[in-house]
């Protein structure tokens, strides 16, 4: 069966633009981001690592730690990361792994367990299924993936709010409606009885619908 929401992130250790890591001691506890592309030197790919470098600071604050993958090895990494920080005038901070074996891509299902060889004859187009995005929890468990297309760059904006999501109904039971911002009303789950809601929220909340129950969030 292949990775699911709430599966346990698969661990490996690998080399890295900033040394070996064990993937599973490398979280330490915090929240993490892991997020793939096809090869080195393609240009949608440049464009994202050169966002996040120049907004590291964002993931930092949600106690989130980012770290990028591609299938090539550490050396075409530090090549491409000139290229990077000529494009976006930022340092790269984040570590990116190198995976020319293509162990990691198979490990997390973005790459048939079957696929032979290694990337240094592949093209992008050859690991187009490596443009994934996995959010996960201190537990260590897979809380959100996304995948996206070659041809399609990555929304920043909306992996921080889909973290602010998984940080929110992490600890409360609550669920975040459509286009929820850090700081909007919730939604109480429908697993919490209306008396279990009164003692967590004495404050009280709003039923547009019967089945919804909407309420200010106080704190995080």
């Amino acid at each position: 069966m292949g990775l699911r929401i709430n599966s346990e992130a698969p661990d490996f250790v690998a080399q890295t633009t900033q040394g070996a890591i064990h993937f599973h001691d490398w979280i330490d506890g915090k929240w993490a981001v892991l997020f793939s592309h096809p090869k080195d030197f393609t240009p949608v790919c440049t464009t994202e690592l050169g966002y996040l470098a120049g907004n590291i600071g964002e993931f930092e604050k949600r106690n989130c730690r980012v770290i990028g993958l591609s299938v090539d090895s550490v050396d075409s990494h530090r090549r491409w990361v000139k290229d990077i920080e000529a494009y976006q005038g930022q340092p790269v901070v984040y570590p990116i792994i190198g995976d020319p074996s293509l162990q990691v891509s198979k490990l997390y299902d973005m790459l048939p367990e079957v696929e032979e060889g290694d990337s240094t004859e592949r093209t992008a187009a050859d690991n187009a299924t490596v443009r994934s995005v996995f959010i996960i929890g201190p537990d260590k468990r897979i809380k959100a993936m996304v995948i996206y297309p070659m041809s399609t760059g990555r929304n920043f904006v909306e992996l921080l709010r889909l973290l602010d999501s998984c940080q929110l109904t992490s600890k409360h039971q609550l669920a975040t409606p459509v286009n929820w911002l850090q700081g909007d009303r919730a939604i109480i789950v429908p697993s919490v009885t209306d008396e279990e809601a009164k003692k967590i929220y004495p404050q009280g909340w709003s039923s547009p619908l019967g089945y919804m129950r909407v309420v200010e969030v106080v704190g995080d």
